[in-house]
């Protein structure tokens, strides 16, 4: 009889706990996937806008709920090619090293998305009526950019 099944016919007791912690784990990104889809991190791709040019970040972000002090915006209707921006970055006066703090911007209804690239142009865009500005501090994270 082989390692995998017992004497009396039943399976092994540790394929048994692994099965199960697979099933487990499967379960558990599933129920995830929902919230990865809507978290910085993803939003980004590990890319960012920041004054206007692109920089790279390090992708694992840390949860960092009502903690944030940078700047950041995630645009949760934007035109195609939207990424995450930045509103501080290395070198700037007041940047922390990214303990963002989280906010949504949606497009108003009837405005046609175009690209944001900077926190200039997101403010610029609130000011025209174009978006809507959240600030939703539970999403708060950590995610440093690379200079």
């Amino acid at each position: 009889m082989g390692t995998a099944q017992r004497e009396n016919g039943g399976a092994h007791p540790l394929r048994l706990a692994l099965g199960g912690a697979a099933l487990v784990v499967l379960g558990a990104l599933a129920l995830a996937a929902p919230a990865l889809a809507q978290s910085p991190s993803a939003a980004g791709k590990g890319l960012l806008f920041h004054d206007g040019a692109t920089v790279r970040t390090v992708v694992v972000s840390a949860p960092l709920p009502n903690g944030g002090s940078d700047p950041f915006y995630a645009v949760t209707n934007g035109a195609e090619g939207q990424l995450g921006i930045a509103g501080l970055g290395p070198g700037d006066a007041g940047y922390t090293g990214g303990d963002w703090a989280f906010h949504a911007v949606t497009f108003n209804e009837g405005v046609t998305p175009y690209l944001l690239t900077s926190d200039e142009a997101v403010l610029a865009a609130s000011a025209a009526g174009d978006v809507t500005i959240a600030r939703i501090p539970a999403n708060d994270f950590r995610c440093p950019v690379q200079p």
